[in-house]
C-alpha cells in the first residue's frame, strides 16, 4: 500500500454507503467510500469492492445489489458493516427485504439495482429522506449543516 497516497485520499470526503446483497436468504453487506453517480440518463451508479469481497461474490451470482447511503448519526453501523463478518454484521441491525436486496431502515438514500457489468448498477429504485449526510473525511465520521458549517462526530 502506497502511504502517501492513503494520506491524500484521506483529504477526499466521500459519501459512506453500505453495499448490501442476498446470498439465499441470507443478508449481506459491507460499507463503502468508493461509491459515485456515473448517469443520470439511463440512472446508474458505480461501486467499488476489493476483489475478494464475499459480497463481490454474492453479486456475481445474484446481479442484484443495493446501496444504503448513510446518513448523519449511522457512524456505528458504517464502522459495523466496514468489518468482516458476513451475515453476522446484520445481528441487531433492523433491515427488510426491498428490490430483492438488503434495505437498511434510516438510511438517507436507499438504491435498489440489477448488476449491469460487474460493478455497474441499473438503478431500479431510488428514494431520499433529505436528511444530512454522513462523509468521511480525515478519517473522522461527520457532515456538513446547510450553512456550510462542518460539524465532526
Amino acid at each position: 500500500m502506497n502511504p502517501a497516497f492513503r494520506a491524500a485520499m484521506a483529504q477526499v470526503c466521500t459519501p459512506v454507503a453500505v453495499v448490501t446483497g442476498m446470498d439465499s436468504v441470507l443478508p449481506h453487506g459491507t460499507t463503502v467510500s468508493a461509491f459515485a453517480s456515473l448517469s443520470m440518463d439511463p440512472p446508474m451508479v458505480l461501486v467499488a469492492l476489493d476483489r475478494h469481497s464475499a459480497l463481490l461474490a454474492v453479486l456475481r451470482r445474484t446481479r442484484r445489489f443495493g446501496v444504503n447511503v448513510l446518513g448523519n448519526g449511522q457512524a456505528a453501523l458504517a464502522s459495523r458493516f466496514a468489518r468482516k463478518g458476513g451475515a453476522a454484521k446484520f445481528a441487531g441491525t433492523p433491515w427488510r427485504t426491498h428490490a430483492g436486496v438488503p434495505r437498511i431502515p434510516g438510511a438517507g438514500v436507499f438504491l435498489g439495482r440489477t448488476v449491469a457489468d460487474l460493478v455497474l448498477g441499473d438503478v431500479c429504485h431510488a428514494e431520499s429522506s433529505g436528511g444530512a449526510p454522513l462523509t468521511y473525511h480525515r478519517r473522522t465520521f461527520g457532515t456538513h449543516t446547510r450553512t456550510g458549517e462542518v460539524v465532526s462526530r
